[in-house]
């Protein structure tokens, strides 16, 4: 179900989708929380949406913004341009973090868990610290999983529909996005209080030109990100998934710089790129000092070594689940302890199994330790 905004409340604006299960939420008083990254999708979700719920007669009352803060990985602008929007939707802002560190933090953290693990056999691969599109962490750990539980300790017992900006036409992964889906993640079904949670994206089928005319005709404030340097989508300074472009019109903002160094420094030190398929440090070179260019190279160096390493141990003794399949044999068990010993020494970890019997004591310990679980 649509309902056309552009023609019975503002002209120009494209039809939002209204499915029967939101609409008779939103009829029965449910509260409604405005997703905010600051980006332009979220906004012109939240000014559009504001159009039909006046229309519809729901109280302004039950209607919240929300957003979830990332700390040092966000744009200086961020934390001000939500407020501004909020302002101007005429919706309190809540504003959430994540207890236990900002998104870099939990990038450090990572990698340091990984490497306790790699020494401990624990991995059969070095786990590298990076957020992917396969692992996307980053969303869940520090949106989700502190915007979800803060909304039902908040609104105990009430229906809450978060109105998300997620759009078909930005990823193929987003191609399937649903106009709306119950949420059981953090209230579940029949808990005792009547918590109900739904997810509501009303312009999933918008395009980005769609988005960016309706920023226009409602006058909704644009971050610099997309004025100043002409980025595509507003996400973090710099994102696992960001395209080049986008990459490198961050590294322009000069307050983007020292954000760009922590996270090259850290590509040194792990050896892990930034991205799959590119180095963070490839993207604005010139800002790069000398030395860490050269500590740089030696990564790259390094991660080459490691990926033939890691290719030479025997594939199908990877660890399935975390746990290894089977304890290898005397020749394979020499393979893993000689594969692993450059790259522990890369890092500074001890090598606690360096040769073969005690790499196949250790898939045993392993083993047990998996059938007692």
């Amino acid at each position: 179900m649509f309902i056309d905004i552009g023609r019975g409340l503002v002209a120009g604006l494209p039809a939002l989708a209204l499915p029967p299960a939101i609409l008779d939420a939103v009829e029965r008083g449910a509260w409604i929380v405005f997703n905010l990254s600051g980006g332009k999708d979220s906004s012109a979700a939240m000014f559009a949406v504001n159009l039909i719920l006046d229309a519809l007669g729901h109280p302004r009352e039950r209607r919240i913004a929300i957003h979830a803060d990332l700390g040092r990985a966000e744009w200086d602008e961020t934390p001000a341009t939500v407020e501004d929007l909020a302002a101007h939707a005429g919706v309190p802002l809540t504003i959430v973090r994540r207890n236990a560190g900002d998104l870099f933090d939990r990038w450090a953290t990572r990698f340091a868990n990984g490497k306790a693990r790699y020494e401990a056999l624990e991995t059969y691969n070095l786990i590298g610290p990076w957020s992917s599109s396969a692992l996307r962490f980053c969303t869940s750990e520090m949106k989700a999983h502190v915007i979800g539980p803060h909304l039902a300790r908040l609104l105990r017992g009430q229906t809450i529909i978060n109105v998300l900006g997620l759009r078909r036409d930005e990823s193929i992964a987003r191609s399937r996005t649903p106009e709306w889906k119950a949420d059981a993640r953090y209230a579940a079904a029949g808990n005792p209080h009547g918590t109900a949670m739904m997810l509501w994206n009303p312009i999933a089928h918008w395009t980005t030109p769609q988005v960016f005319a309706a920023h226009d005709t409602l006058g909704i404030p644009l971050h610099v990100a997309y004025t100043c340097y002409q980025s595509s989508r507003l996400s973090c300074r710099f994102c696992v998934l960001q395209s080049l472009g986008d990459a490198q019109a961050s590294a322009s903002a000069p307050a983007n710089r020292p954000a760009l160094l922590h996270l090259v420094d850290l590509e040194a030190t792990s050896t892990f790129s930034f991205q799959p398929a590119r180095w963070l440090a490839d993207v604005a070179p010139r800002h790069i000092p000398g030395n860490l260019r050269n500590r740089i190279s030696l990564a790259k160096a390094d991660a080459a070594e490691r990926r033939r390493l890691e290719a030479a141990m025997p594939p199908d003794l990877r660890y399935v689940k975390g746990w290894p399949p089977r304890i290898p044999t005397i020749e394979e068990a020499g393979i893993i302890a000689a594969s692993r010993a450059p790259i522990l020494s890369r890092h500074g970890l001890a090598d606690l199994y360096p040769n073969a019997g005690a790499v196949r004591d250790r898939f045993s310990d392993l083993i047990a330790l998996k059938r007692a679980a």
